[in-house]
């Protein structure tokens, strides 16, 4: 089966918000086996709406949209809907008790705007939403099926799998396996010299997701329905093959954190973490700390930004930073051993660069950066270069110094 994705919105047009959804849909229809051959976003304009559905169905059995079912003017979706489908508006009286319903739970008044909201085209099948207000709506004439979901992305989330995947997978023909191989501090060119030889020959495919620090490979197969059984083994040998020869590179599988990973390394060995940041400025404890249950092995972090503090917190030696500077591997190394004193923790990081855009020199260009990891016995240490601007750099120092810690802690 082939989908096309819509999404409409004038603030998707305009940049100010950022199409998460489609991304998510068409990872989460890729799943059934289900082939996106087709991404479009448009503005709230209702003839807009109509020709973007009307392109998608040239190429596509499947048309899922999102955004334009609120209760303000600009929500023009559903009118768009009706026009192209050729039906009336009418008032869905299951939609509006179950918004009284949930309005009055939350002490919120029904304004006309509301009541307006609950009309919808008579030729759609409602699609209850549990986490909004606004239902989804799915149509099908001929061999064609239209689903419209709101643009909030839990509320779509929820009518995708409760609603919408239950439908399309039991008609969908092909069977589609696929399994994430996460793999950290390797670039991706390295990678694909050591892993493609190996898959020479299976009929499996390879996908490189490059981002800060990481590479996500995407190992995927697809054959007919019924070969379930047959597919779920070439799958399997590929991903144990790759792992196999990837060895340390790699750390986790399809939806874990590089952080999560980390967690789970400390929390096993009965270890507890503590930070001190420089450039990243306490980026590498909010990745910590973002995930649940934190609080077992992360003691705490001090953002030493300036010099004296690294000085009189961390205990850095003047003469370290009179020789060799803030940013320098003896300096990092004396901030890790300032953190496990001070913090009170088994296992710390320490990280100085030199984010930029500015305080760049001939010797240590922008993008400068040195990490230490390490114990009371042993730290590790790491200098590295990468690129000139700030954000991104504060990002490849964070990961790279949660890379550091995960080789630390299973080498242990």
């Amino acid at each position: 089966m082939r989908a096309a994705i819509v999404t409409v919105g004038d603030e998707i047009l305009l940049g100010q918000i950022v199409d998460t959804n489609s991304a998510w849909i068409a990872d989460r229809l890729s799943m059934e086996g289900i082939l996106i051959v087709r991404k479009t976003s448009v503005g709230d304009v209702e003839d807009d709406i109509c020709s973007a559905i009307q392109q998608s169905f040239k190429v596509a059995e499947l048309v899922i949209m999102t955004g334009g079912l609120g209760p303000t003017k600009d929500d023009i979706t559903k009118k768009a809907l009706a026009k192209f489908f050729e039906c009336d508006m009418v008032f869905s009286e299951d939609t509006f008790t179950r918004l009284s319903d949930l309005f009055l739970k939350r002490n919120i008044p029904i304004t006309a705007a509301h009541k307006e909201q609950c009309f919808m085209p008579d030729r759609a099948e409602l699609i209850i939403n549990n986490r909004g207000t606004a239902p989804g709506m799915w149509f099908e004439f001929g061999d064609r099926m239209l689903c419209s979901m709101p643009g909030v992305p839990h509320e779509m989330r929820y009518i995708m799998e409760n609603g919408v995947v239950p439908r399309v997978k039991d008609l969908n023909r092909i069977i589609f396996r696929q399994k994430t191989i996460r793999t950290s501090g390797t670039g991706e060119s390295v990678l694909a010299e050591i892993i493609e030889p190996i898959l020479e020959g299976h009929p499996v495919k390879v996908a490189y997701l490059p981002a800060q620090g990481q590479v996500r490979l995407r190992l995927s197969v697809e054959g007919a329905k019924g070969s379930e059984v047959r597919i779920d083994q070439i799958l399997q040998e590929a991903v144990r093959a790759t792992v196999g020869v990837l060895g340390t590179h790699v750390y986790g599988y399809d939806h874990e954190l590089l952080e999560e990973h980390v967690g789970n390394l400390l929390k096993s060995k009965g270890l507890t973490l503590g930070t001190a940041e420089s450039c990243t400025g306490g980026h590498i404890s909010h990745l910590i700390t973002s995930i649940p249950g934190a609080s077992a092995y992360f003691r705490g972090t001090i953002v030493a930004y300036d010099n004296g503090i690294k000085e009189k917190i961390l205990g850095v030696k003047s003469i370290t930073l009179e020789s060799h500077g803030a940013v320098s591997i003896q300096t990092v190394r004396e901030m890790v051993e300032g953190a496990i004193r001070v913090i009170g923790c088994d296992v710390a990081i320490a990280v100085s660069g030199i984010a930029g855009p500015e305080g760049g020199s001939d010797t240590k260009p922008v993008g400068t950066v040195c990490i230490a990891v390490g114990d009371k016995s042993d730290i590790k240490t790491r200098q590295f270069l990468f690129v000139k601007d700030r954000l991104l750099n504060i990002k490849y120092a964070s990961m790279y110094a949660l890379d550091m810690l995960r080789k630390f802690l299973s080498a242990r």
